[in-house]
């Protein structure tokens, strides 16, 4: 009987622990194991910009762009937003009359162009239009001497008829600068000049880079008056009466030389060097170049356009996603 009774407490601890391997095995409904799942869809925002989607240039052969002697060279594709070349562009330097795209672009702001300014008294330093004090003119033909001829007495007759004058024309500049975000930008006064009548640099002076100026004059060249402006090879503006005459020649020699491009701004001084901005348009292609501080800004202009358009091609890149 002894060992029935343990044969009988042996298999019911058998089947016990077999019931009790089940339960724990088998997954049942309790509030450790249920989860409790939601979908929920996904998290997106509209992009407040559009990427480029033009087609990229691209340097097939990989060849290097000429040397310059500039101190600071950037070379880019307006359309596709691609630099194709990029020497110091983040360096500070002098940008001498490139400021005048600054001056034209605050002026644009706060002018009519059939307004009417009078020439006060102008300090005739460098390049000018030979304007007269007294002399009633519109503010369209102050810009076209600031922007084709380079006037520094333009640039002058602007800023003191801004309501606060000079100083606060300057402090306009700075805003829109911030605005534009010329990082690496500053203004000092409108016409570009970096040293005084006897050749010390001035204590205040402008300094840019070649990055922000070609940033600078993509905004600029969105205006049409502007981009016509800048253009220009000569023209002829007058006073009011009409009596007044004003000759304009644009100092950038390539605009009759090299139809292909559009202008922008030239700048010089003895402490800066030969600078130039320029647009550049073939084949439907635009490209901004900014030479600053070079010995030769035309001649090196031509260089890097030639090997632009020699070694890149355009194509269109499909996106992966």
């Amino acid at each position: 009987m002894s060992r029935k009774k343990d044969l009988q407490v042996k298999i019911k601890r058998a089947f016990l622990f077999a019931f009790g391997l089940v339960f724990f095995l088998i997954p049942g409904q309790n509030e450790y194991l249920v989860v409790q799942a939601f979908y929920l869809p996904p998290q997106t925002r509209q992009l407040e910009f559009n990427l480029p989607m033009a087609p990229y240039p691209v340097n097939l052969a990989s060849v290097q762009a000429p040397k310059t002697s500039a101190r600071s060279v950037l070379v880019v594709d307006l359309d596709s937003a691609v630099v194709l070349h990029a020497e110091n562009e983040n360096a500070w330097v002098l940008p001498a009359s490139t400021v005048k795209i600054m001056t034209a672009l605050v002026s644009f702001d706060n002018y009519a162009l059939d307004e009417i300014l009078v020439v006060g008294k102008v300090s005739h330093l460098g390049q000018d239009m030979e304007l007269l004090e007294g002399e009633e003119i519109l503010v369209e033909s102050l810009l076209y001497g600031l922007l084709v001829s380079s006037a520094n007495d333009a640039a002058l007759v602007l800023t003191q008829n801004y309501p606060g004058g000079e100083k606060a024309f300057i402090e306009k500049m700075n805003l829109k600068a911030q605005e534009l975000y010329l990082n690496h930008t500053y203004f000092a006064n409108p016409t570009g000049l970096d040293s005084d009548p006897n050749g010390n640099l001035l204590a205040d002076y402008s300094y840019t880079t070649s990055l922000d100026l070609a940033r600078l004059a993509d905004w600029a060249l969105k205006n049409p008056v502007f981009a016509k402006m800048v253009a220009t090879p000569e023209i002829i503006v007058t006073d009011i009466s009409g009596k007044i005459k004003h000759r304009l020649f644009n100092i950038n020699i390539l605009l009759a030389s090299q139809p292909e491009i559009k202008g922008i701004k030239t700048g010089w001084t003895e402490e800066a060097g030969e600078c130039l901005v320029s647009l550049v348009e073939r084949n439907g292609k635009k490209i901004i170049i900014v030479v600053l501080g070079s010995q030769d800004r035309f001649g090196e202009t031509i260089k890097l356009i030639d090997w632009i358009f020699a070694n890149h091609r355009w194509i269109n890149l499909a996106p992966s996603i």
